[in-house]
């Protein structure tokens, strides 16, 4: 496998069979190292951690220097400004990581927790352990950072990870790569632990998603069209969300000042992300006046509104939203508005139109607020607070993986605990069965 690495690194480059070969060796490797990590004390992954931190730190130069590689071919390829955004790394970005990785190190370790521990009427003792999943490949695009928070995370829940960045941040990568080997030589770890797929072929994600007998569980990160293809060609369980279709209702019991700042929030906060909201729902006794304020706001930072019949009559300016609208991930300074009759008609909306990712309400009413957290069925489910704080660290997890949208495992922000699965550990003095 070694040649193969150094072929496609001097360019020589490999055909399908080799691509599947090379993988294959990648995954071996994986399973063997996973077992080593799986044992290894909470101190041993937490020095890792530590030592890739001060790699990282000391390698700045030589990472800025791949960086530049990378965004010079990404120009060259014509590449977004978004896009080229999201691949740069800056001098606080390589603070980010290196913070990123200490905070990692400080968090609490999953792995070997035991809880529920109850005697049986046999007198035996039964109770559940966190354990790691065992091998995490890890599909993502353009943003280099992620190759430090998906290893990471993976090596503190004791799992091994296979990392498969996009081709337009090679260099990158690589340079990082580096880093964490260099960590986990420090703390007596084979470099297997953390591995990252060297060939930008995309025939290696069809390898890596194909091969369950190495690889336990894929995560991809990116565009819906990537997500859609692993979860549509992967013969390993995946941990995925396509889309970010986020609402916001205001209910009639409203306090229509929280409302203003936490529709705002939600919308113009940030809008390239995935808890962003994406449609404003607005109980009809409060739409007139609630709305006009709202949209002025909103036209100060440029959104575009589009509403329904009803919302249209309020606001003039609005365009006429489309049935499409409704069930669309703008990412863009683009807002849907719908003018709904009551409660329940809002919770129709959003269990039609939603993509389970996030939804809140803001309303005063207590019953209200608990029936909508009972029958919105979404990863989160927010009262009276902005959909931007849909983030594993905003949710005490220190870090994440991504945002899951699936129900079977992991749902919502996949931290540590998201990586891990648990057993039964059964305690005993000799009992038999009888």
């Amino acid at each position: 496998m070694r040649n193969l690495v150094q072929r496609w690194v001097s360019g020589a480059g490999m055909g399908s069979e080799q691509v599947n070969e090379y993988m294959l060796g990648l995954g071996r490797a994986a399973r063997t190292a996973s077992r080593v990590i799986a044992r290894a004390s909470t101190n041993v992954k937490n020095s890792a951690l530590l030592a890739t931190a001060e790699a990282i730190d000391a390698a700045r130069p030589a990472l800025l220097d791949a960086n530049q590689l990378d965004l010079q071919a990404g120009r060259e390829n014509g590449l977004d400004a978004a896009m080229l955004d999201r691949l740069a790394l800056t001098p606080a970005r390589l603070d980010a990581m290196v913070e990123g990785l200490r905070q990692v190190a400080a968090l609490p370790d999953p792995v070997g927790a035991i809880r529920d521990m109850n005697f049986m009427p046999s007198g035996i003792q039964v109770g559940k352990m966190r354990v790691p999943l065992g091998v995490i490949g890890i599909i993502y695009e353009s943003r280099p950072n992620v190759t430090v928070e998906a290893a990471s995370l993976c090596l503190k829940s004791g799992n091994a990870c296979i990392l498969r960045g996009g081709s337009e941040s090679i260099h990158s990568n690589r340079a990082i790569a580096a880093c964490i080997r260099q960590g986990l030589d420090v703390a007596g770890l084979p470099a297997e632990v953390v591995q990252v797929v060297e060939t930008t072929d995309r025939a290696a994600v069809g390898t890596l998603i194909s091969m369950p007998e190495y690889v336990d569980v894929i995560v991809p990160r990116g565009g819906k069209g990537l997500i859609e293809r692993i979860s549509r060609d992967a013969r390993v369980p995946v941990i995925k969300h396509l889309d970010g279709i986020c609402h916001v209702y205001v209910d009639d019991r409203a306090d229509l000042v929280k409302a203003e700042a936490i529709c705002l929030n939600a919308k113009t906060h940030r809008y390239g992300v995935c808890n962003a909201m994406e449609t404003l729902l607005v109980h009809r006794a409060v739409a007139a006046a609630f709305l006009p304020g709202m949209a002025a706001l909103y036209v100060e930072k440029g959104v575009e509104l589009r509403g329904c019949p009803a919302t249209c009559a309020i606001l003039p300016a609005a365009l006429p939203a489309s049935e499409e609208d409704w069930s669309t991930e703008y990412l863009a300074p683009i807002l849907s508005i719908r003018i709904v009759d009551d409660m329940d008609a809002a919770i129709e909306h959003i269990n039609d139109f939603s993509s389970q990712h996030t939804d809140a309400m803001v309303s005063e009413d207590y019953t209200r607020a608990r029936r909508f957290i009972a029958e919105v069925d979404s990863s989160s489910v927010m009262i009276n607070a902005s959909t931007r704080f849909a983030d594993g660290f905003e949710y005490g997890l220190g870090a994440e993986i991504g945002i899951s949208t699936d129900k079977i495992h992991a749902r919502g922000p996949v931290g540590l605990e998201g990586l891990t699965s648990e057993k039964y550990v059964v305690f005993g003095d000799g009992h038999i069965r009888q």
